[in-house]
């Protein structure tokens, strides 16, 4: 007779660690990071080497003083990785350095570290570099451009003087922007494998990106513009799909999604920002708890509890 071996759930278990999936989106994100390298220049690997160096320091420090066990996961590279492709190509490295700092310090360890934190790290990185330095966080060079030559982004030119910016240059990154948000087709090869990995739910990003695509059509605008410019490819594949920071279940990620969509489109509309990626999740962010505890699915077994009426009562 075979031997009965009661747990605590979970039961379903996979090979997959966090260290695999995280290295893997690392490894997504590398198009997207050569691209940036292409359009804006080697200097940008300073950037990018300053903001993985210095998370992965501060997380060291941080644990250290908190008396827990630093292990490379790399979820510190990840979040320092992301954070640089956020920033603009020539921003000062001292600059770059304390958003990985605040956002590994304040928005990952003080909540306790991976799998405690509220808030998308490198978003809070690049929120608090906003609120800080606003003008070095938007001032953008134009790509190939290697002396620095200053320009305006796709969703700047449109929000300021409704000047569009041909599709082509949208797909390919020949654009001014952020370092890794530029070429559209490199941020869906990152995105594509991590679905096929089945490392990300396709439904958040299609959620996402769908959203905002409906509501500018509706509303009048291009988009298909809206879509390949600014962040939101970069946002809806590495961004909303955070198992940390949002819901755990396909009906919360849809609802996140769509949430997130509208908040871009209200931003990118009616705001004074002509982009709204970032403030978009880090504000989804906040209802995930809320989403989670309202879509979690029924355990099985359990009855629904009835929901007490002064009518029911009666009867």
């Amino acid at each position: 007779m075979p031997e009965l071996i009661v747990s605590p759930s979970p039961h379903i278990r996979s090979d997959i660690s966090i260290e695999r999936i995280m290295y893997s989106v690392i490894i997504a994100l590398i198009p997207t990071t050569a691209c940036g390298v292409y359009f804006f220049g080697v200097p940008v690997l300073t950037t990018i080497m300053v903001c993985i160096l210095s998370a992965v320091m501060t997380e060291y420090v941080a644990l250290r003083l908190m008396g827990q066990q630093f292990v490379m996961d790399g979820s510190a590279v990840i979040t320092g990785l992301l954070l640089a492709l956020c920033l603009p190509p020539r921003l000062p490295w001292w600059m770059a350095a304390l958003g990985a700092v605040f956002a590994i310090a304040f928005a990952k360890c003080a909540f306790g570290g991976l799998g405690q934190n509220i808030f998308n790290p490198a978003l809070i990185g690049r929120t608090f570099l906003i609120a800080s330095w606003p003008v070095a966080m938007t001032t953008w060079i134009r790509p190939l451009s290697y002396d620095a030559v200053t320009t305006a982004t796709p969703l700047g030119l449109w929000k300021m003087q409704q000047i569009g910016t041909p599709y082509i240059n949208l797909a390919l990154g020949n654009v001014g922007g952020c370092i890794g948000e530029t070429s559209a087709i490199a941020i869906l090869i990152g995105g594509l494998f991590l679905i096929a990995k089945r490392y990300i739910d396709w439904r958040t990003p299609l959620a996402y990106i769908g959203t905002v695509g409906l509501l500018m059509l509706l509303l009048g605008e291009d988009p298909i513009f809206h879509i390949l410019a600014g962040g939101l490819l970069l946002g809806a594949f590495f961004m909303a799909t955070d198992y940390v920071t949002t819901p755990v279940t396909r009906e919360g990620r849809i609802i996140f999604s769509i949430g997130a969509g509208i908040i871009v489109v209200v931003i990118r509309l009616i705001g004074g920002y002509p982009e709204g990626v970032a403030f978009s999740i880090l504000l989804m962010n906040a209802f995930t708890p809320l989403i989670d505890r309202h879509v979690q699915p029924r355990v099985y077994g359990i009855k629904r509890k009835k929901i007490f009426t002064p009518t029911a009562d009666k009867e």
